[in-house]
């Protein structure tokens, strides 16, 4: 029982990061290659620790990032909230996003945060999607146990495009706030030029 606690709070931990945190399934991998526990509990354990910590993630970047954004940052960001709220069609997309991305979540969290978005339904897509991903990436890990798991870990964690990547994704949350979106999104007049 006491394996399982560390597990769930090792998840739980780094999905709340902002970034550079191993992935999660590379830490369920890691359980499922070596250890004895059994496969069904470490994958809903893992899905409802990431779900719980990047939920909380975004809602605390809701409370403090907004305090550091520009009056006109947070107009761009109330811009895109409109514009993915207003039709459902965006609303499925962004939830498909979260469900399947294999886009880094913790930017994802952090910009719906930023935007003020219902995070509820967008933490319940992502666990959803993250119970088949971890379940693949469980039964992969326990199918391969005759490799050295833990170099390809170290690999992952310290590649130099495993950080560029997350320092690129915290680079596009920036870019994407900064973005007018009230000008990009409002209709054109046909008889302007």
């Amino acid at each position: 029982m006491a394996e399982y606690l560390i597990f769930f709070a090792l998840v739980f931990g780094v999905n709340l990061l902002p970034a550079f945190g191993p992935p999660t399934w590379s830490i369920i991998a890691l359980y499922a290659f070596n250890s004895d526990l059994e496969l069904a509990p470490l994958v809903g354990l893992a899905a409802v620790a990431a779900a719980s910590g990047r939920f909380l993630l975004g809602h605390a970047t809701r409370a403090l990032g907004t305090r550091f954004l520009s009056v006109k940052t947070k107009a761009n960001l109330t811009a895109a909230r409109q514009m993915l709220e207003a039709r459902r069609r965006n609303t499925l997309l962004a939830l498909g996003l979260f469900a399947i991305s294999p886009v880094p979540s913790a930017q994802l969290f952090e910009a719906a945060g930023l935007a003020r978005l219902r995070l509820l339904p967008f933490t319940v897509a992502f666990f959803t999607g993250r119970v088949m991903s971890y379940a693949f990436y469980g039964l992969t890990a326990q199918s391969i146990r005759s490799t050295s798991m833990g170099e390809v870990l170290r690999e992952e964690i310290s590649s130099p495009l495993g950080i560029a990547l997350q320092v690129a994704m915290l680079a596009g949350l920036v870019l994407l706030a900064r973005i007018d979106w009230g000008a990009k999104l409002t209709p054109r007049d046909s008889n302007t030029p």
